[in-house]
């Protein structure tokens, strides 16, 4: 009877801890309101910040034999005026044979796979609430997400999000970019999945993206490996100092004495 009693109330305990991220919709809305905007607020903060991005693509045909690969290397930097820019520090080339990389590939690198779902973005996306789940000891709420519909030339996440139930940032994604095709295009994308770090203490960096899927073209299938690492985060420090008013006046009065 005790050990019944037991397993009753342990039972009893999990259905309640369940039970706990049994939302409402309001809850559910307010939730998503929130996290997009924390995303809007990293995606602003990330646009200050260096780190070096390490790109690389791998192929094999259906029966896995090695084909070529493809790799990058992009330092994403500042101008000492501090415009933004991106500077290719290695690209061998190519030894594709088997795919052909065409610009929705560049546009998921940069954009679609380190995702980020800001405030001004929602309106484009549907976004379901699928319940919670832990992520490497990380309490998350777990979103599916799917744009609404496609505009020619803009490529779109459609995926799964995990939300740190906490910091209420997104910490893991896993989807694939996807985009409107012309009649007559054979252009497939890879199912991926991208990790975020707590880099600065305060925002969740995306450090790591992979895919390992096989490409359904029409006429083969290739295999593909492609991993992504963003390193060295480091947040840009202009050196140039504004000075307003009678700051700027005294100065000015000092420079004429010496």
């Amino acid at each position: 009877m005790r050990a019944l009693s037991l397993a009753l109330m342990l039972a009893g305990a999990v259905f309640a801890a369940d039970k706990k991220w049994d939302l409402t919709q309001a809850q559910i809305d307010d939730i998503i309101q929130k996290f997009a905007a924390k995303e809007s607020a990293f995606a602003k903060a990330r646009d200050n910040y260096t780190y070096r991005q390490t790109a690389r693509i791998q192929e094999a045909d259906e029966n896995g034999v090695p084909g070529g690969q493809w790799e990058e290397v992009t330092d994403v930097t500042f101008t000492p005026s501090g415009e933004r820019t991106e500077h290719v520090v290695r690209a061998p080339v190519a030894t594709l044979r088997l795919i052909v990389m065409d610009p929705g590939d560049i546009e998921d690198m940069r954009h679609t796979q380190p995702f980020v779902l800001t405030t001004e973005e929602l309106p484009n996306y549907w976004v379901r609430y699928l319940g919670h789940q832990q992520v490497d000891e990380i309490g998350c709420y777990v979103f599916a997400v799917k744009p609404k519909k496609m505009e020619p030339n803009k490529r779109y996440f459609s995926g799964e999000v995990w939300v740190d139930d906490q910091d209420l940032q997104i910490v893991k994604s896993y989807g694939r970019g996807v985009g409107l095709q012309k009649r007559g295009e054979d252009h497939q994308y890879p199912k991926f999945e991208t990790y975020r770090e707590q880099i600065d203490g305060k925002y969740w960096f995306p450090t790591y993206t992979i895919a390992n899927d096989t490409l359904h073209f029409k006429d083969n299938d290739v295999r593909i490996k492609q991993t992504i690492r963003y390193e060295d985060y480091k947040q840009f420090k202009s050196e140039v100092k504004i000075t307003y008013g009678d700051e700027a006046d005294t100065k000015k009065d000092e420079k004429k004495k010496q």
